[in-house]
């Protein structure tokens, strides 16, 4: 019998997450080794700070990494568009327009709201565009008019965020600055749980419907002759990808380009199969983020670079390659 190729990749990157994982928690301004954790009472400053910092940290970059690799595989194939990216429907616009918000406007909260006010708009703004995107999907004749719609949607809410931005004091601006490059500094359990809730149920409805996902890269009608409701898994994909979208950005704001990447490096070892690219996707995604963030929290520590800015620095040059790898491909 021939080895199961695309299983024993996912069993390789499975164990390669594992072993970055456990390395990850010890990095950071205080190097942690293993062997000091295990020695160390749970009350003491090692295990407090292993279990109560790091451990977070790295669980939420999985996490987070995960949702955006994953949607992004899903728009990709859905729009069949390999520059597809889950900002494109103009969810993250929509997050920063909504913190935005939160930040300018005069709230008067209570200290626990405060404290979480950022994190809460965002999710909610997220929401909003995807309650918008998934009403017009109920409406819409096809998907280019819904990446139209994003397009519009990323216009309107960057406005919008940019007047709440001129309107905003110092202070304000800095915040809303801080939100908008990434950053995964707010990681405490509370938050790893509360983006676990929304994050792992949408993989698993998007991973139930790979089969169908690959139909769909046959044609609409093609896909409508060989048994699949069209229309309705579609609305299921888009508006699963949404919420991931939108529970990744409610917790680490703005970071790029992971959605964009990671499918592609995904695609170029397992194939286009969504039934081996979709775990893959998961895999490398949080691989990916993992080391972003634990280099982000190192290279200039004790200070901390944003997690977004790095990616985006990796994902911008991608980007372009993407765009005249297309352009090479239709000889233009």
């Amino acid at each position: 019998m021939r080895p199961n190729k695309p299983l024993l990749t996912l069993g390789a990157m499975a164990v390669l997450l594992l072993v970055l994982a456990t390395a990850a928690a010890g990095f950071g301004a205080m190097r942690l080794m293993l062997a000091d954790i295990w020695r160390s009472p749970s009350d003491g400053m090692l295990w407090q700070i292993w279990f109560h910092i790091r451990l977070p940290r790295v669980a939420l970059a999985l996490l987070v990494g995960t949702a955006l690799a994953l949607s992004g595989a899903v728009m990709q194939g859905l729009f069949r568009n390999p520059l597809a990216d889950p900002g494109l429907l103009g969810i993250s616009s929509g997050a920063a327009l909504a913190v935005g918000l939160a930040v300018v406007l005069p709230w008067t909260l209570t200290p626990i709201f405060a404290l979480y006010s950022s994190m809460a708009a965002a999710f909610i703004g997220s929401l909003v565009v995807t309650l918008v995107i998934f009403s017009l999907s109920s409406f819409s004749a096809g998907l280019a008019r819904l990446l139209l719609a994003g397009i519009a949607i990323n216009a309107l809410c960057s406005a919008a965020t940019g007047v709440l931005s001129w309107l905003s004091n110092d202070q304000q601006l800095r915040q809303l600055s801080l939100w908008g490059m990434g950053s995964l500094g707010q990681a405490q359990w509370p938050t790893v749980a509360a983006a676990a809730s929304l994050i792992v149920p949408g993989a698993l409805v998007v991973q139930r419907l790979s089969t169908a996902l690959n139909v769909l890269q046959l044609g609409e009608e093609e896909a409508h002759y060989l048994g699949v409701n069209v229309k309705r898994t579609q609305r299921h994909l888009l508006l699963s990808s949404a919420l991931l979208v939108a529970a990744a950005a409610a917790v680490s704001g703005v970071i790029g380009f992971v959605g964009l990447v990671v499918p592609h490096l995904v695609r170029m070892t397992l194939g286009a199969d969504h039934r081996w690219l979709l775990p893959g996707a998961v895999l490398a995604g949080a691989i990916l983020l993992l080391l972003a963030d634990t280099v982000a929290r190192t290279a200039v520590a004790p200070a901390e670079m944003p997690v977004g800015l790095l990616t985006s620095l990796l994902g911008g040059p991608w980007f372009l390659w993407l765009i005249l790898r297309r352009r090479e491909a239709a000889g233009v």
